[in-house]
């Protein structure tokens, strides 16, 4: 351990070392959204209907929201190390369980159960890589523990989905347990001990308290809003606006992660010292592309671009993580865990707000003008925290002079 509490290793290790923390993204992101376009197997298997069967996505999102902070607080003197290796423990076991459920109802609470090391997991994975980055850098470490959920888009859940269309969607759950239990072992083999950097629960939620945090949680739960408010309801724009054949969906899913991938690789390059400058920045494309894609559903190779560029903004995920980190003193793992809440409360809310352009009777591609508010409602927040930042910041400088 350095002076300045980095962790030192070589730059072999730090390369296997990220690589084995991004497989458990990868899988996070393969649980979670190779479900979607398996709905339709499951609501068969269990005989429930299509407005039923969107409970299992529910489940999952509420088991994020509530086994994120759990697990934080149960764990906050682990070693991180041995911390991770518990929650791959749980993705596989519950994975498993899901693969094996035998009712609807067992399905929902296995899927619930999938869900509560999604958060601590990521948080943890996240500190993991920033506190092994040079100074300055954290924001590129970060992104590339993150990729894993990118190429998770791109390559397994095409993949996933194939496999429960051609065998069984039961099937498609086994390889995700599987997976997550070689990360276990990949994760305890490759990994440095790395012990807990906070002060204890009490010092670690004191963080809470500090308003300047709640802005940019803000961010996460109303502007990511309109990225899954566009995301939910592609599909029905392609079939009822575009036009096109049901294999383009697919495509379209695939250009959307090789988007997400892209961004993700670009704004890791972000210096942390310009995070959120850059924030600001990425919340006033996505505005402008939101409203443009009203207009380019109605071209099919348009709105491949658009929704390559929609994918792009995902990049921000672990810019915004970045950003609270240098805004909170303390409490990392806290930040980490609320900030996961945050996406998946965005998760929630935008399919709902979209829905509104649904129960209207308006065209499917209106979804924009939805996920365009959602955009403007993070910007908002943004701004709120480039305020008090400032304001901060001034006091800081009266009390100093």
């Amino acid at each position: 351990m350095s002076a300045n509490g980095k962790q030192v290793i070589s730059h072999s290790s730090i390369g296997l070392t990220l690589f084995s923390l991004a497989i458990g993204t990868f899988l996070l992101g393969l649980t979670e959204f190779s479900v979607m376009p398996m709905l339709p197997l499951i609501a068969e298997t269990f005989n429930v209907s299509t407005g039923k069967v969107g409970q299992v996505i529910s489940a999952y999102a509420a088991g994020v929201v509530v086994g994120a902070p759990l697990l934080m607080m149960l764990t906050p003197k682990m070693n991180r190390r041995s911390a991770l290796v518990l929650f791959a423990a749980m993705i596989f076991a519950f994975n498993g369980l899901s693969a094996l459920a035998g009712s609807f109802e067992q399905m929902v609470l296995f899927r619930f159960l999938s869900g509560l090391p999604h958060g601590a997991y990521f948080g943890t994975a996240l500190l993991f890589g920033a506190r092994l980055a040079p100074e300055g850098r954290s924001t590129l470490y970060m992104s590339r523990v993150f990729s894993g959920l990118t190429i998770a888009t791109i390559v397994g859940v095409p993949l996933a989905t194939l496999l429960a269309q051609n065998i069984s969607w039961r099937w498609a759950l086994v390889l995700v347990s599987a997976g997550a239990f070689i990360a276990c072992l990949l994760l305890w083999r490759v990994l440095p001990s790395l012990e807990a950097e906070g002060e204890g629960l009490k010092k670690d939620l004191a963080v809470l308290k500090d308003p300047l945090i709640w802005p940019i949680v803000g961010i996460g739960v109303i502007g990511f809003g309109g990225v899954f408010c566009l995301y939910t309801y592609l599909a029905d724009t392609m079939l009822s606006v575009t036009k096109v054949p049901e294999y383009y969906i697919s495509i379209a899913m695939v250009i959307f992660g090789v988007g997400s991938t892209v961004g993700n690789w670009l704004l890791g390059h972000v210096r942390d010292r310009v995070v959120a400058k850059v924030t600001g920045m990425v919340l006033l494309y996505c505005i402008v592309l939101a409203i443009t894609y009203v207009q380019a559903a109605t071209n099919v190779w348009f709105l491949f671009l658009v929704v390559f560029l929609l994918g792009a903004s995902l990049g921000l995920t672990t810019v915004i993580q970045a950003m609270l980190m240098r805004v909170a003193k303390g409490g990392h793992a806290v930040i980490g865990a609320l900030l996961q809440c945050a996406f998946n409360s965005a998760n929630a809310i935008g399919p709902v707000a979209g829905s509104y352009i649904f129960l209207n009777g308006y065209a499917a591609n209106d979804t924009g003008y939805i996920s365009a508010i959602l955009f403007a409602g993070g910007f908002v927040m943004w701004l709120v925290s480039r305020i008090q930042g400032r304001q901060r910041n001034q006091e800081l400088e009266s009390v100093g002079s």
